[in-house]
C-alpha cells in the first residue's frame, strides 16, 4: 500500500457523508463507504488489493477502534436503565430464542452448517445505531427504556458470543481467550473508577488540555492495541478486544474531550478505511452467480425483523421492535472474521452485509414514519404515543 492508494481509499470514503448528509432517510455512513468499496474492490474496478498487509493492517485498527466506540456508546452509567435491565434482557432471550431457530432453518434450508453464526446476527442490535435513531426521533417514556436496555445486552451478549460460533471447534480457547480479555477489561474498568473518585482522572485531563498532550487519546490507543494484542495471542477477535475496552471507559464515563478525540481519529481516518476495506473484500459478483445467497442476505434481513418483532408479546411496540432490530457491528464483524479466516465463503459474507442493510433499511422507513408523527404529535404526546419526559430521555452520560 502506497500514498496513492491511501488518498484513493479517503477520496471514494467520503461517498459516506455525501450520501448521508443528501438523504431524507438518514443513510448511515458506514453504508456510502461500503459500497465506495465495492467499487474499487473485488466487485467493480479492482483498484486496490485487501490483501496487501500494510492495508489490512490498518484495517485490522481501524476495526478495533470502532468497536471500541460502539463499545462507549452502551449507556452503561445511565442509572434509569437498571429497573428496565429485567425486561430488557428478557426481551434479548425471547428475541434469542426465536433467532436461534431461524438461524439452524437458514443453515438447513441453504446447507452452510453456519446455523448458530446467522442466529447470533439475527439476535444482534446495534446501539451505535439505535441510540442515535432514539434521539432524532424524540422517542420518549419510559416504556422505551426496556427497549434501550434490550438493545445494549444484545449487542453486548452477540459481540461476546460471535467469536464462539465462528469457530465452535476452537470454542474452550476462544472462551478462555474472551474470559481473559473480559478480566483485562474489568481490571481497567475499575481502575478508571478508582482514578475518577480519587479526582486524579480529572486532574490528568486538566493537565492533557493545557499542554495539548493528548493523553486520554494516546491511552485509549494503546489500550485498544494491547488488547488487540492479547486477543491475537489467544485466538480471539480484535473485535471483542476493542469493543470491551470501549465498554471498560463507558462504566467509568467517557469524557467529552476524549469522544471528540476519538471521533477524529477514528471517523476521519481509521473507520473509513476499514469500511472501505471491507466493501473492497465483498464480492457482490457471488451473489449475483448464486442466487442462493442473494436470497439468504434478503432472509436474514427478514429474520432479524421477525424474530425482533417477537418483542411484540412482551407488549413491545412494533415500532420499537423494528428499530431495535437494526444491526451493523456484528453482521459485519462476522464477515470480517470470515474473510480473514476462511470460514465464511465471499458469498455468505456479502449475504450477511445484505441482510444488515434489510434491517437499517427497515430502520430508515421506521424514523421516517415517527419523525412524521412527531413533527404534529396529538395532544402533546410524542412519537410513541406517550407524553415526552426528559427525564426518560436515552442518550449515553458523557462528562
Amino acid at each position: 500500500m502506497n500514498l496513492q492508494t491511501l488518498a484513493l481509499v479517503g477520496a471514494v470514503a467520503l461517498l459516506g457523508p455525501l450520501l448521508s448528509a443528501g438523504s431524507r432517510w438518514r443513510v448511515p455512513v458506514v453504508i456510502g463507504e461500503l459500497v465506495a468499496g465495492m467499487i474499487i474492490g473485488a466487485s467493480g474496478l479492482r483498484l486496490v488489493d485487501t490483501t496487501d498487509v500494510t492495508f489490512s493492517f490498518l484495517a485490522t485498527l481501524g476495526f478495533g477502534l470502532t468497536m471500541f466506540v460502539a463499545g462507549t456508546h452502551v449507556p452503561l452509567r445511565d442509572a434509569r436503565l437498571r429497573p428496565a435491565l429485567g425486561r430488557g434482557a428478557l426481551g434479548a432471550i425471547v428475541v434469542g430464542v426465536v433467532a436461534a431457530f431461524a438461524g439452524w432453518g437458514l443453515a438447513a434450508m441453504f446447507d452452510t452448517g453456519h446455523g448458530a453464526v446467522y442466529a447470533v446476527v439475527m439476535a444482534s442490535s446495534s446501539a451505535a445505531l439505535v441510540l442515535p435513531a432514539v434521539q432524532q426521533t424524540r422517542l420518549g417514556g419510559p416504556q422505551l427504556l426496556p427497549t434501550i436496555a434490550q438493545v445494549a445486552i444484545a449487542d453486548t451478549a452477540c459481540i461476546v458470543a460471535l467469536p464462539l460460533a465462528m469457530d465452535p471447534e476452537r470454542a474452550p480457547v476462544a472462551a478462555l481467550g474472551a474470559l481473559g480479555i473480559a478480566a483485562v477489561a474489568l481490571l481497567l474498568a475499575l481502575a478508571l473508577r478508582w482514578a475518577d473518585r480519587g479526582d486524579r482522572w480529572r486532574r490528568l485531563r486538566e493537565t492533557s488540555k493545557a499542554h495539548e498532550l493528548a493523553i486520554e487519546l494516546r491511552v485509549s490507543l494503546i489500550l485498544v492495541c494491547g488488547l488487540g494484542a492479547l486477543a491475537t495471542v489467544s485466538h480471539v477477535s480484535v473485535l471483542l478486544a476493542g469493543f470491551a475496552g470501549g465498554l471498560a471507559v463507558a462504566s467509568a464515563g467517557e469524557p467529552r474531550r476524549l469522544a471528540r478525540q476519538l471521533f477524529a481519529v477514528t471517523e476521519g481516518f481509521l473507520s473509513p478505511l476499514y469500511f472501505v476495506w471491507l466493501g473492497a473484500s465483498l464480492s457482490l459478483g457471488s451473489l449475483f452467480a448464486s442466487p442462493a445467497y442473494l436470497l439468504l442476505g434478503v432472509l436474514l434481513g427478514v429474520g432479524a425483523l421477525i424474530a425482533h418483532l417477537s418483542g411484540v408479546l412482551l407488549r413491545q411496540r412494533p415500532l420499537w421492535a423494528v428499530i431495535a432490530a437494526a444491526q451493523l457491528g456484528v453482521p459485519i464483524a462476522a464477515a470480517t472474521i470470515g474473510a480473514e479466516t476462511g470460514a465464511l465463503t465471499a458469498g455468505e459474507q456479502a449475504a450477511l452485509v445484505l441482510g444488515a442493510i434489510v434491517t437499517i433499511a427497515a430502520l430508515a422507513a421506521s424514523t421516517a414514519v415517527a419523525s412524521r408523527r412527531t413533527a404534529s404529535p396529538p395532544n402533546g404526546q410524542d412519537a410513541a404515543g406517550e407524553a415526552p419526559d426528559a427525564a426518560t430521555s436515552v442518550s449515553p452520560p458523557s462528562r
